[in-house]
C-alpha cells in the first residue's frame, strides 16, 4: 500500500499519478512534477490518498511551488503563447499545408548547455519541407526551434476533446499505449460500418471497439449462429439474434412465430447434453458404470 495523488499541468487535462513525498498538497494546490526539463508546475486535482497498489515505480513530488516557482511559470505559458502565434503566421506566410497542434517550450537555464528551446508539434496531411520555416522561426523566437509531425491518433491525444459518448477521450485520460483497431472488431460487435459512427475525433477507428471484442469473439465461439435450430425451454425454433450483454439468444419458435430471449447455455448443444447426463434437475450424478 501506499499514497497518491494526481495532477494535471492543464485545467481538464491528463491526470499524472504520483506519490506525494511526504508532502500534503490540497485540491488546488500547485506542485513541483519531475520532468526531463526540470521540475515543472502542474495544479492537484486529487489530494494524496492510500491505495491499495504499490506505488514504488510512481514519480514523486518534488515539492510545493513558491512564488518564483509560479513566475517561471507564468513566464513558461507566456513564451509558448508567443510561439505558437508565431508559428501560425509563419506557417502562413511560407503558404505550407501544417496545423499547430501544441507547443512545448524550455526556458533557459544556467546549468543547461542547450539554452531555451521551442519544440512545435503539428499535423500535415503529407510530409513537409519546413527547413525555411525553422529558420525563421527562429530569428523570430531568438532561441532554438524543433517541429514534430503527429500522427492523428497522437494530435488528438495531445489536443484532447470528449468523445461519442460523451467523456473525455480515451487517448487524452489514460491510454498509454495505442493497440491496433480493425473494421473486423466493428462487424463482429454487429455495429453499422458507417465511419461517422465508428470514427473518433481523430479520424481513424475508436479505441473502445478493442474494449468489447473480446467477450464477443468469446461469446460468438459457443454460441449458435444466426439460423441454427435450437431446442429452447420454450420449445423448438430457430435463432434469428443475438444479444451479447445479456449473454443471450434470440428464438422465433416454430409453434407461433414469436420470438423469445434465451440464455446462450440453455441452447448449447454441449450443455443441454450435460444437463441430461447429470441430471441438472436434481443435481444427482449417474451411477457409475460395473465393471
Amino acid at each position: 500500500m501506499g499514497m497518491l495523488c494526481a495532477v494535471s499541468f492543464n485545467r481538464y487535462g491528463r491526470l499524472y499519478y504520483l506519490d506525494p513525498n511526504g508532502f500534503t498538497p490540497a485540491v488546488g494546490d500547485r506542485v513541483l512534477v519531475p520532468t526531463d526539463d526540470g521540475p515543472e508546475v502542474a495544479e492537484c486535482v486529487w489530494a494524496p490518498q492510500w491505495v491499495s497498489e504499490e506505488t514504488d515505480g510512481f514519480p514523486k513530488v518534488a515539492g510545493l511551488a513558491d512564488d518564483r516557482d509560479l513566475r517561471r511559470d507564468e513566464l513558461l505559458r507566456k513564451r509558448k503563447a508567443e510561439a505558437k502565434v508565431a508559428a501560425k503566421k509563419l506557417i502562413k506566410a511560407h503558404e505550407l499545408p501544417m496545423k499547430v497542434v501544441a507547443v512545448d517550450h524550455v526556458l533557459e537555464q544556467g546549468d543547461s548547455p542547450g539554452g531555451a528551446r521551442t519544440t512545435i508539434y503539428f499535423t500535415a496531411p503529407h510530409r513537409v519541407d519546413f527547413r525555411s520555416l525553422v529558420r525563421d522561426l527562429g530569428a523570430t523566437l531568438h532561441c532554438r526551434v524543433e517541429l514534430r509531425q503527429l500522427s492523428a491518433r497522437d494530435s488528438a491525444r495531445v489536443q484532447g476533446g470528449i468523445g461519442s459518448c460523451g467523456r473525455d477521450l480515451c487517448c487524452a485520460t489514460f491510454l498509454t499505449d495505442f493497440e491496433p483497431v480493425t473494421i473486423r472488431m466493428a462487424k463482429d460487435q454487429d455495429l453499422p460500418l458507417n465511419p461517422l459512427r465508428i470514427s473518433g475525433a481523430c479520424g481513424r477507428l475508436m479505441c473502445c471497439l478493442k474494449y468489447e471484442h473480446p467477450l464477443y469473439a468469446k461469446f460468438q465461439a459457443s454460441a449458435p449462429a444466426v439460423g441454427t435450430r435450437v431446442t429452447t425451454p420454450e420449445g423448438d425454433g430457430r435463432v434469428v439474434g443475438h444479444s451479447v450483454p445479456k449473454d443471450a439468444v434470440v428464438v422465433r419458435l416454430d409453434a407461433d412465430g414469436s420470438r423469445c430471449s434465451c440464455s446462450r447455455a440453455s441452447v448449447c448443444g454441449p450443455r443441454q447434453a450435460h444437463d441430461a447426463e447429470y441430471n441438472s434437475s436434481t443435481g444427482e450424478a449417474p451411477p457409475a458404470p460395473q465393471p
